[in-house]
């Protein structure tokens, strides 16, 4: 279950709620008790991280990341910088 950030807009309490998706946003604050309650937008609460999970396994046999291709300077072989094979 998520985290869920409230803000009241009668007293400035700010506060976290753990609540299911599917849950309605809270109204009441529980500190004024008004129906002033807000929910706010904040960033997500998970990171990839580790060895990474696309590295190992979605790509098969000598495919490989192109931050381990060796190139110094993040390019491909063609010149890009993005990595796609664009035209710039």
């Amino acid at each position: 279950m998520p985290f869920y950030e409230y803000r009241c807009d009668a007293c400035d309490h700010y506060f976290e709620a753990l609540q299911k998706i599917s849950d309605d946003a809270l109204v009441d604050c529980p500190q004024c008790h008004k129906p002033q309650l807000k929910k706010l937008i904040s960033a997500a609460g998970f990171r990839l991280k580790g060895e990474g999970w696309y590295e190992t396994d979605f790509k098969s046999g000598a495919k490989r990341n192109l931050a381990d291709s060796g190139n110094s300077e993040g390019a491909t072989s063609s010149g890009h910088t993005c990595g796609a094979g664009c035209s710039h």
